[in-house]
């Protein structure tokens, strides 16, 4: 039987359009985080990250919660979760209060913070996160720690991160059915921003690109900390799908492309490399098609050229614009493809870098690493043995 739960333990959850993945990890001597196991599976229930069949993205929950646990050796009550969907917007509420000349204590900087979040009004929207980012003293803007300091007035910029409250219950809707606790729910650019970026990085301003299946998430970080963020309805599933009916093949035909042949940049020799193609239909007779690779990549070079566009835009408005030398970083399963960041670099002309991903040190994630055996099991979890039969 597997091991309860220990102490310090933290799961993390990520219900994203193409797969779920569960991560179980243990903060380690030195604070850093320790993988314990990780679990993936197919995500058939999601669209653009919101949940559209609840039946099948909660088994796809619990069986890649199920994989991370018997990796681990131990059984989890209660996850973190990533909330990936479009829809996600923020804004940043100013507010500033009178001090009267004395020094700032840690009570005028509380006080200041909870009228802040008493003066959000999210319009019907549901709050995910709500941060200050940076504090004014009589006009005097940057400033991070006020504390100690004498002022007249003290002020404060709040980053309100909201989204449609539906999606969000519906996710830990979700989670629930399958016999978690859910600790939080978290904005993917968030937890991204902390998974992908250095601290050097987020001090001197950085724009992050999540290209995720079916979302594109772009965020702006300054001075340490987020300070825009926004959501593109476009990513790397919208490439397959662009190849499949390009090339009249078979969806996970397409992929197979994308991944072994595809690139966002081309080569003269990319005229002469031939690639065959499987039929649509598994009842056509005779041989697929044939095309050169290059006529792979103009298919995907034809939707990256709208993709930058629209990321180009959002930057534009998230007043990512200067100084010339901030730098871009890509991640997200989009980042993958071949040559993507030399192309995103012509495209938006910033420097960029596609992201591999710092994360928890320790034991190699299942992902990268075959399940072994942990502790015996006896029994089914919870999460099995409440599955409905056929």
């Amino acid at each position: 039987m597997a091991k309860t739960a220990p102490e310090g333990l933290i799961t993390a959850l990520d219900i994203g359009s193409s797969k779920v993945s569960a991560l179980i990890a243990q903060k380690g001597d030195g604070g850093e985080l320790v993988v314990l196991g990780t679990g993936q599976r197919e995500s058939r229930g999601v669209q653009r990250g919101y949940i559209a069949d609840m039946a099948a993205t909660e088994v796809a929950v619990r069986e890649a919660v199920e994989q991370a646990e018997r990796i681990a050796g131990t059984n989890i009550e209660d996850v973190w979760v990533s909330f990936s969907a479009g829809g996600l917007e923020s804004n940043i509420l100013r507010l500033e209060v009178d001090l009267g000349g004395h020094r700032v204590e840690q009570s005028d900087i509380d006080d200041l913070l909870r009228a802040g979040r008493e003066a959000i009004n999210p319009g019907g929207r549901m709050v995910l996160h709500a941060q200050p980012t940076r504090y004014t003293l009589d006009g005097l803007a940057g400033v991070k720690q006020p504390r100690g300091l004498h002022a007249e007035r003290l002020g404060v910029d709040i980053h309100v991160v909201s989204t449609e409250g539906a999606p969000v219950r519906n996710l830990d809707l979700c989670v629930r059915s399958a016999h978690l606790e859910v600790r939080s729910i978290i904005a993917a650019p968030v937890a991204t921003g902390l998974a992908c970026l250095s601290e050097e990085e987020r001090e001197l301003g950085v724009a992050l690109v999540e290209i995720g299946a079916g979302v594109t998430n772009v965020s702006v970080y300054k001075d340490g900390v987020l300070t825009g963020l926004s959501s593109i309805q476009q990513g790397s599933a919208d490439i397959t799908d662009d190849i499949a009916s390009a090339f009249g093949t078979r969806r996970g035909q397409a992929e197979r492309m994308k991944c072994f042949y595809g690139s966002a940049n081309m080569t003269p020799r990319d005229n002469h490399d031939m690639i065959d193609i499987a039929p649509a239909s598994l009842e056509e007779e005779g041989e697929g098609a044939r095309i050169t690779r290059a006529q792979l990549i103009a298919v995907i070079r034809l939707r990256l050229d709208r993709l930058m566009a629209e990321i180009a835009k959002e930057l534009t408005r998230l007043n990512f614009e200067d100084p010339v030398g901030r730098q871009i970083v890509l991640t997200g399963g989009g980042a993958e493809l071949k040559g993507v960041a030399d192309y995103a670099q012509q495209a938006l002309g910033r420097s960029v870098r596609a992201d591999v991903r710092r994360g928890p040190t320790g034991p190699t994630p299942a992902a990268h690493n075959p399940p072994r055996p942990s502790a015996p099991r006896h029994r089914r979890s919870a999460r099995s043995a409440a599955r409905p039969g056929p």
